[in-house]
């Protein structure tokens, strides 16, 4: 019967592709009989996002997850086909429940087969989804989101099975891995696109859809760290399968927000009946899965207990606590409004300050901790010990953070502090790899090079994890430059006037009209100088889309390599005598936000790429731990 649910759950991958290949089929042939690729896309429409309107809307966008539903699972259950056939037989019914349900949408409540009488066009794709960074968002999210629900199905099935040994861990490690990357990626391509699309000079408005991609993000990295004391300590087994129960069901929470109509959102569909059901499957998962952590707690607890509150475990736990609060601190300021309008019927707005402000109380600690954690001992470490482990990059923060307040940084002590813990981390991670470096090279006689790369292989996940330490200290720095250290100005110019930010002046020549595939393009050309220096001409305006009838904001942006800014103009209001309303925003170190997307990339992948020595190893722990006793018995 496993078996057989095994290829059923394949089957269903192979018709789920089928049925998204015949909607892709009818978007390419203009099929405007099917009511959803009328109201999706236009003859005009080009075809690169003809093809993206399959996930452009509420009934295609659930057939996307049902796909990647349905794909991972198989690949999953293939890849550990007898792990889960002989030691975790409930992975499958448990990963087919959540496809059965993600199917019953799509085919009863929202089809995207629904027919209608052929118009001559349809009303195109929402002209802010008809961007590039748009045609691989919603699929590098959904890949995040959706394969969240592996680690969660291995979790619950060791728990029925009461096989709550590392061995669920080791067939889930990399699919957790896996969904944090795509997740992490897709949240910063979804910054990049609001930065350059949406023309409001930012990247991140803590909209509560985007903090819903979050906060499972956020789990599922104290996830990632906390596991690692389970598998080299036995311990936090009770807090592991929490992280993931609550990863998972804020994947489905997040879920809810974006397709129930409950919150206003340029990321949200329009209101739906479809949130009833996803709130159904929220409560189900969640109590569920208390009900059963509460019924295994017997099985799940172990004698290990924390020896120092100066250890690496206990590092870990602090890091735990502090990734969680963050995340629940956001589900509250998310959760907040939609209670009280359900409850009082006042609509109330938690806005950037509440976030901004957790983000400081969580964010400093988590950032000098990612420093502190590498230099601790398993077990138990001295004052001595980390004093002289950490002295090295101590001054090197101390040196950076004094010459930041010579310099007049200190008009935002906050940002002053997440440099110099940014510092302090930095040093850590470089004296960790060079550390290690120079022991192997000491060990094997090779080259630094040689060296290097045989420290990392033999301990990729370790090594890895650091890597993505240091894309998190350059998106620190990025986020604090941008944030705490930008300059921005807003005038209504006539051709032949300046206004000026941070050094920067842009002056108006005029306008320029084109017309492009499916739209209008209206720019104002600026010419662009520092300290009097011609930088170039930067152009800002307006798009309109002429089936969907929508304007839209082109944003012009000079990155100024030498300065490691960007500046952003934006042509908020064009007049007819010919004035524009110009928003000149300077924006310092941005660009690392970006770069910390592919150091993360890469960070990831190391720590994802299969390591024989760590399974060996793994598997010789499982086998005395739960072998050899059998046989002793």
């Amino acid at each position: 019967m496993l078996e057989s649910a095994v290829n059923a759950l394949v089957s269903a991958f192979i018709g789920t592709a089928l049925a998204a290949a015949t909607l892709v089929l009818a978007f390419v042939r203009h099929d405007f009989s099917l009511s959803y690729v009328a109201n999706h896309s236009s003859r005009e429409l080009p075809l690169g996002y003809t093809l993206a309107a399959l996930w452009s809307g509420q009934e295609g966008s659930l057939l996307l997850w049902l796909l990647v539903l349905t794909g991972v699972g198989a690949a999953a259950l293939l890849l550990n086909r007898r792990l889960v056939v002989d030691v975790l037989p409930w992975t499958v019914p448990i990963l087919a429940g959540i496809a059965a349900f993600f199917a019953l949408i799509p085919n009863v409540v929202a089809s995207p087969f629904g027919t209608q009488p052929a118009p001559l066009n349809g009303v195109g794709m929402n002209a802010s989804l008809q961007n590039p960074y748009m045609m691989i968002h919603p699929p590098v999210l959904y890949l995040g989101y959706v394969s969240l629900a592996i680690p969660f199905a291995f979790a619950m099935a060791a728990l029925l099975s009461r096989r709550v040994d590392e061995r669920w861990i080791v067939a889930s490690r990399r699919w957790t891995l896996f969904s944090w990357t795509f997740l992490g990626i897709a949240i910063l391509i979804g910054a990049k696109w609001a930065y350059e699309s949406i023309g409001w000079g930012g990247y991140y408005a803590w909209d509560p859809v985007e903090n819903a991609a979050l906060m499972p993000w956020l789990a599922a990295t104290a996830f990632l760290h906390s596991v690692m004391v389970q598998e080299k300590k036995n311990m936090l087994r009770v807090w592991n399968v929490v992280l993931i129960a609550l990863t998972f069901s804020l994947t489905l929470f997040g879920t809810f927000l974006t397709r129930s109509g409950a919150i206003n959102s340029i990321h949200s569909f329009s209101q739906s009946s479809i949130g009833g059901w996803f709130l159904a499957l929220i409560v189900v998962v969640a109590s569920g899965s208390a009900l059963l952590i509460l019924t295994r707690l017997d099985d799940l607890r172990t004698p290990t207990r924390f020896e120092s509150l100066a250890s690496r475990e206990a590092a870990f736990l602090y890091n735990n606590l502090l990734l969680v609060a963050f995340a629940l601190t956001m589900l509250w300021g998310v959760a907040f409004p939609l209670l009280s309008e359900a409850l009082r019927g006042e609509a109330v707005t938690v806005g950037p300050p509440y976030y901004n402000f957790f983000l400081k109380v969580f964010g400093l600690p988590l950032l000098l901790l990612m420093g502190i954690g590498p230099l601790l001992a398993w077990r138990r470490a001295s004052l001595r010990s980390v004093a002289r482990a950490a002295a090295w990059p101590f001054l090197l923060a101390v040196a950076v953070g004094a010459m930041l307040l010579v310099a007049g940084a200190g008009s935002s002590p906050p940002g002053v502090i997440a440099y110099t813990f940014a510092t302090f981390v930095t040093g850590a991670i470089v004296l960790e790899f060079w550390r290690g470096t120079r022991a192997r090279r000491d060990l094997d006689g090779s080259s630094w090079a040689g060296a290097f790369s045989s420290l990392v292989a033999r301990n990729r996940r370790r090594y890895g994890g650091y890597i993505s330490h240091a894309a998190v200290v350059l998106l620190a720095i990025g986020v604090v430059g941008s944030s705490a250290y930008g300059s921005t100005v807003t005038k209504t110019l006539a051709p032949g006037d300046s206004t000026s930010a941070a050094g920067y002046s842009a002056t108006y020549l005029g306008t320029t009209f084109e017309r492009g595939a499916n739209h209008d393009e209206l720019r104002g050309q600026f010419l662009l100088s520092y300290g009097g220096e011609s930088v170039g001409v930067v152009a800002a305006g307006k798009n309109h889309y002429n089936v969907e009838q929508f304007f839209s904001t082109a944003v012009g942006i000079h990155t100024d390599w030498l300065r490691a800014a960007d500046v952003m103009l934006i042509g908020d209001q064009f007049n007819p005598d010919g004035s524009v309303v110009l928003k000149l925003a300077v924006n310092p170190l941005i660009g690392l936000i970006w770069l910390a997307g592919i150091v993360f990339l890469v960070g990831s992948v190391v720590a994802m790429w299969p390591d024989a020595r760590e399974q060996r190893q793994l598997a010789r722990r499982s086998f005395e731990a739960h072998v050899v006793p059998v046989r002793a018995r």
